[in-house]
Formats: C-alpha cells, sequence, structure tokens
C-alpha cells in the first residue's frame, strides 16, 4: 500500500467577486475526495477576497471568505486565483502584492478560468504559457504580449499553472494532486469522483473532431467553419471558401441552413462579432481597431451589426461590461419592455 505523506497540504484560493462557482468547487472537490479516502486531513483550504464576507458568484449565488488581510504571512503550498469576468478590475495592489509574497515564499500559483489574467498582472507570467477560458484568450493575449497565451485546457510549469475553467478545473486538481501525494490517491479520487478521463497538459480546449453531444453537421460544413475560424481578421468571401472547402456555394447554404440553422454569410458574421464582443469588453483597443481586427472595414457598419447581435452598441457594452452583473448575457435576456 502507498504511503500518504504525513504533511498537511494547504491551499488559499484567493477569490474575486463574480468568480465561477462551478470551476471554484469543481477544483477543490478532488482535495476533499482526497481526504476522505486517505482518512485525514491531507489538504485544508481557505476561501479569500480581498474584502472577505459574502462574494457574490457569477451564477447570482454567494459564498463567505475571509478578508485578504487575515492571512498575514501565512503559509500555502497551492494558491488558486479564482476569477471570471472583467479580471482585470479585481486585479488590485492588496491582491497583486499577496500573490507575489506567495510565490516569493515558494508556493505554488494557479489561476482558474481567467486567474491567469490577475498572475499576468502580478508578473508571474512572463516568458511563460498560460491559459484561459477561450472567450478571453484574444485579450490576455493583447494585453500580455510577454505571454505565451495558449488554448490548452490547463498548463503546469514548474511553480506557476492555469486552468480554463469548467469541468476542466477538476481535471487540473487532479494532475496536482498526483504531483503532491501519489499516482494511487489521486486515480482513487478520479474514480471516486467519476472523473474516467484526466486530459493531461497540451490538450486543447475544443477539439474540432468532436462535439461534446455529437457533431451530426457533415464534413463540407466543418470545413467550411474551420475556414471561417481561421480568417476573422481578413474574412474571405463565401465562394472562395466554397472553394477551399469543395463544395458548391448552392449546396453550403443549404447544409448551413440544415445544420447551423443560418446562413453561411449570418454564420461568419457573427463569429466574427463574438470575437469582437471579447476585444471591446476585455481591452483598451480603440474601437475602430476592434472592428479591422474582426473583418469589418466600416466602423458604421460594424457597430450597426454589433447592436444588432448583442442589443447594444460597441462603445455601450465598454462601459456596462465593466459593471459587475451576475449573468454574462445579460442584454440578450432583457424583455421587449425592459429600459436598459
Amino acid at each position: 500500500m502507498e504511503t500518504i505523506p504525513r504533511r498537511r497540504f494547504e491551499i488559499a484560493v484567493l477569490m474575486t467577486p463574480h468568480f465561477n462557482m462551478a470551476a471554484t468547487m469543481t477544483f477543490l472537490d478532488p482535495f476533499r475526495a482526497a481526504n476522505y479516502l486517505g482518512g485525514r486531513q491531507i489538504f485544508r483550504w481557505r476561501l479569500v477576497s480581498e474584502a472577505g464576507g459574502l462574494l457574490p458568484a457569477s451564477n447570482g449565488a454567494q459564498i463567505e471568505t475571509a478578508p485578504l488581510e487575515t492571512l498575514g504571512h501565512a503559509h500555502a503550498d497551492l494558491v488558486i486565483v479564482a476569477s471570471s469576468w472583467t479580471p482585470e478590475r479585481f486585479a488590485s495592489k492588496p491582491m497583486l502584492t499577496a500573490i507575489r509574497r506567495f510565490a516569493r515564499a515558494g508556493a505554488y500559483v494557479g489561476g482558474i478560468d481567467t486567474g491567469a489574467v490577475i498572475m499576468a498582472e502580478a508578473g508571474l507570467l512572463r516568458g511563460r504559457r498560460a491559459t484561459v477560458h477561450y472567450e478571453h484568450i484574444d485579450a490576455m493575449a493583447e494585453r500580455f504580449p510577454e505571454v505565451e497565451v495558449c488554448e490548452d485546457l490547463f498548463v503546469h510549469e514548474a511553480r506557476v499553472g492555469s486552468a480554463c475553467g469548467g469541468v476542466a478545473s477538476g481535471e487540473y486538481a487532479l494532475y496536482l494532486l498526483r504531483e503532491l501525494v501519489s499516482d494511487a490517491l489521486a486515480n482513487d479520487c478520479a474514480k471516486y469522483l467519476f472523473q474516467n478521463e484526466v486530459r493531461g497538459p497540451g490538450t486543447r480546449q475544443t477539439d474540432a473532431r468532436r462535439e461534446p453531444l455529437g457533431n451530426t453537421a457533415p464534413p463540407k460544413v466543418r470545413r467550411a467553419i474551420d475556414i471561417m475560424e481561421r480568417h476573422l481578421e481578413t474574412p474571405v468571401p463565401i465562394p472562395e471558401i466554397c472553394r477551399m472547402a469543395d463544395v458548391s456555394q448552392r449546396q453550403l447554404d443549404r447544409l448551413f441552413r440544415q445544420y447551423v440553422k443560418l446562413s453561411p454569410q449570418s454564420y461568419y458574421r457573427d463569429i466574427r462579432l463574438d470575437r469582437a464582443r471579447g476585444l471591446v469588453t476585455q481591452t483598451e483597443l480603440a474601437l475602430t481597431e476592434v472592428a479591422v481586427a474582426c473583418g469589418f472595414a466600416s466602423p458604421v457598419h460594424f457597430s450597426r451589426a454589433y447592436k444588432a447581435r448583442f442589443g447594444l452598441a460597441p462603445s455601450r457594452d465598454r462601459i456596462e461590461g465593466r459593471v459587475p452583473f451576475e449573468f454574462r448575457a445579460w442584454p440578450m435576456q432583457r424583455g421587449d419592455g425592459d429600459q436598459g
């Protein structure tokens, strides 16, 4: 029987308002399982926010946290930064000071969802690889050119790491658990949590060959979508996409309407606008630059298309998108009679 180290590992979870509850709890659950299956408290964690008290999550729930100042000069083996929407708003001096102090003391520092953005602000990721939720990848790469921002599920390098959130947070935790304790206990915890597969570092967040619930779209549609996604800044005309995907324009239009429920032109426009929204709300790029970066030659056309898709102009979204709120998609949840 494999021996479990007698020491206890201390985990500090530094959380920001509107953190992702599911991703954070998914990260902690393998350590809870390790305590149960190991028969003693191998891991202890503290949930901390800058001000302490009830902290709102992105789903509207709240969780009790201790004030950051209570950590003082406490020891931590593992420090996890858990943030989600608008992480740059919460990269305060006290938060950055605490992260740097833990790093200097030899703690492993990791980020969940958009936690790597705050880690980058603290200077921990210069010259390193990191990941965030795919919605924030373009924005982070724009803001931190010294960081190699990748689309991996999670990154683990020496004393720093990051995970893109969601179920990947649990896989990241299991990987760290194996590093800290043992293969045997990590596998037992994975089985206990019904985690049948732990995808390792280097696994991409999205796999073009797979859809979680199956992909019924034919290969010609998937080829066309792949071409579109690779040409967001300089859009390729639909006839050229058809030539590259080896499909007639008439057939592609029919297949898109059948499987995607949009025309190829509408789908292409929408994914360019989705990229634009990340740049609008998560960077300081001029809106004219955002328009060009997403393939819109005319700022007026860009603004009209943006408002039609998201319910408000990009200039207004840049302001309102940085105001704390519980639900990411709130502009599209307004009723017809609601006033913004």
